[in-house]
């Protein structure tokens, strides 16, 4: 099941005979203000001890992981999710399920924090939010999220950055790691959104949030949104995708699309049902649309659901 997790193209696993260890084997590629660790496992391990100096910003590619942090409960950390770690911060991991025919593989991107600070800054001062006390910043609360298309691109390309053996791979790692920070402030803005938490009442899109999930059988236009928002459509539109990485039309869609995956969890409803209830009027389209985001038609979900 897709889940809406984007996933990041892999690089090959190491060569068998260059492993020096069958548990977390560590290839780093050191640049300016990053570095890149890929980690690779080939036996079942338990409470395998990690920490960095610097902030970290962590992605699954292959296999399975349960992840101790914090003092929260632990979690399962599968491919298409990332993980963002302050820095001197232990993690704890399990490999329930790791073997030579089934290895993990993780990427932990350690990042400078002058690098942070400085990015940060200018984003701040040449993208100022709306509003006061409205900044570009790191949400450690939210630290486990689902990777979305642009933020999956951007690792993967970041990835093969660090690989890079051009004279310019420091250069354009540094671009790219701008834009990584952006995709993550991005992608927790969304979670955020999703998991309730994010209700600033001085920021324009919590009203405009609330109103698209109160009426999602509606037939929703950017200058109605933008009039809840109390902003021209122009602006609106600008100031919604810099704040979650994509158009409020695309965000109404996956909000439709959450409302019908929580639909077809009970066993018992209709598909025609779901497509009503979640706000699409064309059955076939809404099938098309769903089978597109989710890579399985709802029929198969709600099965799957139920299994």
């Amino acid at each position: 099941m897709n889940s809406n997790r984007a996933f990041i193209q892999p690089p090959h696993l190491s060569n068998e005979k260059s492993l020096k260890t069958l548990v977390e084997n560590r290839t780093v590629y050191s640049l300016n203000h990053c570095e890149l660790n890929l980690f690779e496992t080939y036996e079942s391990s338990t409470l395998v001890p990690l920490k960095f100096n610097d902030l970290v910003v962590t992605s699954m590619l292959r296999g399975k992981k349960v992840m101790h942090l914090f003092d929260d409960p632990s979690f399962v950390y599968l491919p298409g999710e990332t993980v963002v770690i302050p820095s001197n911060v232990e993690m704890k991991i399990d490999f329930p399920e790791a073997s030579k025919n089934n290895p993990t593989q993780c990427l932990a991107l350690a990042i400078d924090q002058k690098k942070i600070t400085d990015t940060l800054q200018f984003l701040n001062e040449r993208y100022p939010k709306e509003g006061n006390d409205q900044f570009w910043q790191l949400n450690y609360q939210n630290y486990f999220f689902y990777n979305n298309a642009a933020l999956a691109t951007t690792i993967t390309k970041l990835i093969k950055e660090c690989m890079s053996t051009s004279i310019t791979k420091d250069v354009l790692a540094d671009l790219t790691l701008q834009e990584l920070l952006i995709r993550i402030i991005q992608t927790q803005t969304v979670k955020a959104i999703e998991d309730g938490l994010f209700i600033d009442p001085k920021n324009p899109i919590t009203d405009v949030v609330a109103f698209i999930r109160l009426n999602l059988k509606e037939n929703f236009n950017m200058k109605h949104l933008s009039e809840k928002a109390c902003m021209s459509t122009t602006s609106f539109y600008r100031f919604f995708k810099k704040e979650l990485g994509m158009s409020p039309i695309e965000f109404v869609i996956n909000e439709k699309m959450r409302c019908a995956k929580q639909l077809l969890q009970n066993p018992t409803i209709q598909i025609n049902e779901v497509c009503h209830m979640s706000g699409f009027e064309d059955c076939n389209y809404f099938i098309r649309l769903f089978k597109k985001h989710e890579g399985i038609t709802p029929k198969q979900y709600q099965l799957l659901c139920v299994n």
